[in-house]
Formats: C-alpha cells, structure tokens, sequence
C-alpha cells in the first residue's frame, strides 16, 4: 500500500487532471470520445459558476489520482453527490490510492449531511466492481443509463 496526499483540487491541477481523464478514456476503450479541454475544464471548475470539484492524490509532487464530483439533487432525497469518476495512472493502481479518493468523497458527502453518495460503474469493469464490493456498495441492477448526446 502506498500512501499519496490527498488534497482539494486546483486550477494549477488542471492539466493533469485532464492527462488521467484521457488515460481513463483509453483504458474504457473509447480515446476519442474526450472532447474537453484544459480551457473548458477551468471554465467548468473554477469559473463564476462551478459545475464540478475534485480531490487529487499526489506521489512525490506527480498527481497520480483524482476523483471528481459535483452535486445533483434528489426529488426524494434532497441533495447528493455524485462521483463521476475515480482516475489512478496505471503505474499506480492497486496500492490503496483509489480507497484513499473514494473515501475522502465519502467523508466530504457525510460531512455535508448528504443524502446519498452515487455513481457508475462499467458492467464489465470487474476490478472497479470489486472495489465498490469491498466498500460495501450497493450495486443497483434495476435502474438503466438515460441519455442524449450531442457531441
């Protein structure tokens, strides 16, 4: 287990943020599909209305991990959070980092009294699967993905 800092993510965290994105996007099998950018993402993050927030964990000065989040409400709970996604470089996957971005988002939704922490996750993806698992999860197989996309 390796231990990484983990703190609030900043606009100077950006760019390598978005590296890991990108490094996701491979490992998802869709590389093309990232049409963010730096530019957008420091819009999107940090600009007059912030539509996201994230943890970075960071291993000698490099970042190494991010969670990202932002908050949906509930018409029968109230206000949740949602984690869209958990990154690790490859290099540094399976030695505790994941557990320590996933558990910081946790923490933050219970501080906040929260009323749900959500996300997904691939069907296929069975090590994130497993992950989930080991933090007692609740996987949910009755509800379907809804979207439209435009770009």
């Amino acid at each position: 287990m390796m231990q990484a800092s983990v703190r609030k993510g900043e606009k100077s965290d950006i760019s390598g943020a978005l590296k890991l994105i990108k490094e996701l996007a491979e490992y998802e099998r869709q590389a093309d599909a990232v049409i963010c950018t730096e530019e957008s993402m420091l819009k999107d993050g940090f600009g007059e209305n912030p539509l996201f927030e994230f943890f970075v964990a960071e291993h000698e000065t490099e970042i190494v991990g991010i969670a990202l989040y932002y908050y949906k409400y509930s018409t029968w709970k109230g206000k949740c959070l949602f984690l869209e996604d958990i990154v690790i470089s490859e290099q540094h996957r399976q030695k505790g980092i994941g557990s320590q971005l996933f558990l910081r988002v946790m923490e933050l939704a219970k501080s906040q009294n929260l009323a749900r922490m959500e996300w997904q996750v691939l069907d296929w993806n069975e090590s994130a699967i497993e992950f989930y698992k080991k933090h007692k999860a609740i996987i949910d197989d009755e509800w379907l993905n809804v979207k439209y996309e435009w770009r």
